[in-house]
């Protein structure tokens, strides 16, 4: 089948190159000249595992092209997927613009029936809108579908080619069908597709993310209370997680959320419901549970290094910070917690040495120079009165805690992810603070 992709970000890249690898004819479009160029001479622009080598097998297979010629990629597909970007408003709203631009461009270029494909995470109703502005200048028939992605950063290639549902929204038998054949390669291991009216799957998208955000910050609201009441949220997740109606999946109690998703559509959802009169009170609570929740960890810090009289000024401390990306796994820095921590920081006189293994770059751009940037995890440390774990990256799961002591000026720990065992870094000698623990 003939595939063309509109958009070559994260969602874009994915979706275009593991269509590619099923054996379609796909062509991905971008309107970044910088980046179709990267892409032409076999690099990446995001660091997601497995994604370089599924690119050039594809390249070399010819299943795969890049371009920027809008025409070219509309002309050449039956089946048209929007994945440009929808970034949040100031208002929280979803900026829809650029799904706009690319529909209008599809009702000029239209050259016969095509299915078009609503990719990117869009409120409900804009598949409406698309079909409207594609009317109004098309020639020939074609189907709005919307088909949302549930693709988590760091795993997204498992993800799609072995997907736990397809939800696909639309009105039209002869989309759905082709919708089907297009993805049955990726069903095999009877993982559902499942076909709804099209409001229903752009709304689909949003309650999935919401319910998992919502998760997050329930476990980082009952870590803190932990905190007071003298429990440990390690074995309270380990008793509640076991219950099948709860899971221990996004039950992780941490420094909050972030990322391009989950902090994007909770406040766009919250404005949808505005503008239809409803206020969801749920979630902007988690939104403020979440926003706290990204400086416990300085506050920790700050009472640990004298409290009260510290509070406006840790001038001269040093902090090793491990781990920048808002997860283990992608260099994406959107919305990371990492951000707020280090910032504070800086704003309280600290020095801020950060290591991440893939984000520092991404980091950059977010932070200047105003924290400093380590070769490795060790580097990070030296000399510092204090470490804080903020990614669960795996090379910083086993460190040499000998060596880490040997290098620090100060011995005092502070574990953004539970990943450490509390006993046993204060039998290497260190002070540790982690999230609900005793």
């Amino acid at each position: 089948m003939k595939i063309s992709v509109i958009g070559c970000g994260y969602v874009g890249l994915v979706t275009g190159v593991c269509l590619a690898d099923s054996g379609n004819d796909v062509v991905c479009v971008d309107i970044d000249q910088a980046k179709v160029d990267l892409l032409l001479a076999g690099g990446v622009p995001i660091y997601e595992p497995g994604l370089a080598e599924l690119i050039a097998r594809n390249r070399e297979n010819g299943y795969v092209d890049f371009t920027t010629d809008t025409r070219r990629g509309i002309e050449h597909a039956d089946v048209i997927f929007i994945a440009v970007a929808t970034p949040m408003s100031e208002s929280g709203e979803a900026n829809l613009a650029n799904v706009y631009s690319v529909a209008d461009d599809i009702g000029s270029y239209m050259d016969r029936y095509k299915v078009v494909v609503d990719k990117s995470t869009v409120p409900v109703g804009t598949a409406n809108e698309v079909r409207a502005i594609i009317r109004n200048k098309a020639k020939h028939e074609f189907d709005v579908v919307s088909n949302p992605e549930f693709l988590k950063e760091g795993t997204a290639i498992t993800d799609f080619m072995k997907p736990d549902r397809v939800v696909i929204g639309g009105d039209s038998k002869r989309a759905l069908d082709i919708m089907r054949e297009l993805y049955e390669p990726f069903l095999r291991t009877f993982h559902p597709m499942i076909t709804m009216d099209i409001r229903s799957a752009e709304m689909a998208k949003y309650a999935a993310n919401c319910f998992l955000a919502t998760k997050i910050s329930f476990i980082n609201e009952i870590s803190n209370l932990c905190e007071r009441a003298g429990a440990d949220i390690s074995a309270v997740r380990e008793a509640i997680g076991a219950d099948a109606r709860i899971g221990y999946e996004f039950l992780f109690p941490g420094v909050g959320y972030g990322g391009s998703c989950l902090p994007k559509d909770v406040q766009a959802l919250i404005h949808t419901a505005a503008g239809l009169g409803a206020d969801m009170r749920l979630l902007r609570a988690v939104e403020h549970v979440n926003s706290e929740q990204k400086a416990a960890l300085v506050s920790k810090i700050v009472d640990h290094f004298g409290g009260e009289s510290v509070a406006e000024n840790l001038q001269g401390l040093r902090i090793g910070l491990w781990g920048l990306s808002f997860k283990p796994q992608t260099d994406d820095m959107r919305e990371a917690p990492s951000l707020v921590i280090a910032r504070r920081l800086v704003e309280l006189g600290a020095i801020v040495r950060a290591y991440d293994p893939e984000a520092a770059e991404q980091a950059k751009q977010a932070l200047g120079d105003s924290i400093e940037y380590a070769g490795d995890m060790y580097e990070a440390v030296e000399g510092a009165d204090a470490l804080l774990l903020a990614t669960e990256w795996k090379q910083f799961q086993r460190p040499s805690w000998q060596r880490v002591k040997s290098v620090m000026r100060g011995y005092v720990v502070f574990d953004g992810r539970n990943i450490y065992d509390p006993k046993r870094l204060r039998a290497e000698g260190f002070e540790y603070y982690g999230m609900g623990r005793k």
